[in-house]
């Protein structure tokens, strides 16, 4: 249970009971489970989290890759909430438990009662965590909310065309929406964390994806119409101008970003052809400016008469920010990433030999998070429905 000034680590002793699904919820589950929370995940015993199978397993179905990064570290307890012995373990799992995160829709949470004030009832110090798809007091309440439908309804899908041209609205190759959701549901927990041990008390939060997505784009995006009367167009130039862009090189591609006025000088002197300034059209800083577009042209043009390893050389030789542009598929050879212990190669019970990531943030009290593996569906049921005064049950195991 959370106590102040316990001497324990991070959210070690931190008990989260997670009835939540696909990316989402789980993402946020996956950032406390990180952080030494004991995250206890309730699967139904008929297949389980969905996202198990969103991709090639390994040994075992259901056992998906996406699926294994966000739910390492996790325990899974297969419960169907429908059966009343089943409800009853929930329930009290519940009743210990410090924090409650769910992503199923209000109505259907009030059905199997474990809306908030039920559970408060058991709990009064939960924090119970609601990921919503749009927030409960407005129309879209009660819809269906994926990463695609957050992306189309946030505009994001029409940003690519505002880059190329192509009129046809498209997605970002990413679960961006969900997990950006996610990071806003862990730091609200986190900070929920912090004022119960200020104040005791325990609270409901709500996590909707369409408004948090919505906010994490327009931070910029929002451009011009953040003024009354708007005083410019939607969006931020920078990341909608078309030209800037990864540069050609002789044998791919590269990324080179002269975001101040200072760089332009270095940049066409290690591109051969410091005269280009000298233009009318690039002269002075306010020309510049005006002409960004063709300043990138310019350095698409002269890019294409070097290797990509001669430019990233000459750029950070410069102090210019550059990096290869590298497949997908070849990150793991990144100098850099081996370097930091970024990937590390792990054994699963079950799967055998499998990649795991660091978490991102380092902690000077170090974390062990990628060696603890992601659960095989009710993999801890007996033990946990034990511990809840259930015994197995005929659906303690998938």
């Amino acid at each position: 249970m959370i106590a102040a000034a316990d001497g324990k680590p991070m959210l070690e002793g931190v008990k989260v009971v997670d009835l939540t699904s696909v990316v989402f919820g789980p993402y946020c589950t996956h950032i406390l489970a990180e952080l030494g929370a004991e995250v206890i995940k309730v699967e139904t015993p008929h297949g389980g989290d969905a996202f198990r199978w969103s991709g090639k397993a390994g040994a075992t179905p259901g056992m998906a890759p996406a699926f294994m990064a966000i739910n390492r570290g996790k325990q899974s307890v297969a419960l169907d909430l429908k059966q009343p012995e089943d409800l009853a373990c929930m329930m009290t799992l519940l009743a210990d438990a410090d924090v409650f995160v769910l992503n199923v829709r209000g109505k259907a949470v009030e059905r199997l009662g474990l809306d908030y004030d039920a559970v408060k009832a058991i709990n009064p110090g939960i924090i119970y965590a609601h990921c919503v798809g749009f927030g409960q007091d407005g129309p879209y309440a009660d819809l269906q909310a994926y990463d695609d439908v957050i992306q189309a309804a946030s505009g994001t899908a029409t940003l690519l065309p505002r880059v190329d041209g192509n009129p046809r609205a498209r997605y970002l190759p990413s679960l961006i929406a969900d997990k950006v959701a996610g990071l806003h549901g862990a730091y609200g927990v986190l900070a929920a964390i912090i004022h119960k041990l200020r104040t005791g008390e325990g609270q409901r939060l709500e996590v909707p994806m369409f408004e948090a997505f919505t906010h994490f784009m327009l931070v910029e995006h929002l451009g011009g119409l953040t003024f009354d009367p708007p005083n410019a167009p939607v969006g931020y130039f920078r990341q909608i101008d078309p030209d800037r862009q990864p540069f050609p090189t002789s044998d791919g591609y590269v990324s080179i970003v002269p975001y101040t006025d200072e760089a332009w000088p270095r940049v066409f002197g290690l591109l051969g052809q410091p005269e280009i300034l000298d233009g009318e059209r690039f002269a002075t800083r306010k020309a510049r400016a005006a002409n960004l577009a063709l300043l990138y042209r310019e350095m698409a043009r002269l890019t294409v008469g070097f290797t990509t390893a001669e430019l990233v050389a000459k750029c950070h030789a410069a102090q210019i920010p550059a990096q290869a542009v590298r497949d997908i598929g070849d990150i793991m050879d990144d100098p850099h990433l081996a370097a930091t212990g970024f990937f590390s190669r792990q054994e699963h019970a079950s799967e055998g030999g499998y990649f795991a990531m660091e978490h991102p943030v380092r902690f000077a009290t170090a974390l062990d998070s990628a060696k603890r593996p992601a659960p095989l569906l009710g993999e801890q049921s007996e033990r946990i429905r034990g511990e809840a005064g259930g015994g197995a049950g005929k659906t303690g195991k998938p």
